[in-house]
């Protein structure tokens, strides 16, 4: 367990940064999965761009499949929250498959309620949007939180 959580700073940005190809990428699957699921923008960035070069992950097996949001809609009210709930899934996918999923579940559902925010915050929308958005980010932060 202390090897999903207990990773250095320095360490998780240097990954982060290298995740375009696995030849960048540390050889311990659970760090992989590590850096791909924290609550930080890098994080997220570095998860899309490994998410767009699946190929290059293969030898590492991780599951990929998503339903996006579920049975809620993926852009409600048109607020793109299809690859916040992907990254979700893929957290949740492959803490379960390492067997790690209930001591990681706070810090996944918090990662997604943190990328559901940055929808809100980073598409330019007007405060009334923005405040609509947040609003939704939350009910479906709850959901996770108490049905995931």
């Amino acid at each position: 367990m202390s090897a999903f959580l207990t990773i250095p700073a320095a360490t998780m940005l240097a990954w982060a940064g290298a995740t375009a190809t696995a030849s960048a990428a540390p050889a311990d699957k659970s760090q992989v999965l590590s850096s791909w699921t924290q609550t930080s923008a890098t994080s997220y960035s570095a998860f899309i761009s490994a998410r767009n070069n699946q190929g290059s992950w293969a030898a590492y097996g991780f599951d990929w499949s998503t339903d996006y949001c579920s049975s809620s809609p993926d852009n409600p009210l048109g607020f793109p929250f299809n690859l916040s709930c992907a990254r979700h899934d893929f957290g949740y996918r492959n803490y379960k498959a390492a067997g790690q999923f209930d001591p990681n579940k706070p810090r996944l559902d918090s990662m997604f309620y943190e990328d559901l925010k940055r929808v809100c915050s980073s598409n330019g929308y007007g405060a009334t949007k923005k405040a609509s958005c947040n609003s939704l980010a939350w009910t479906y932060y709850q959901a996770v939180k108490q049905f995931g």
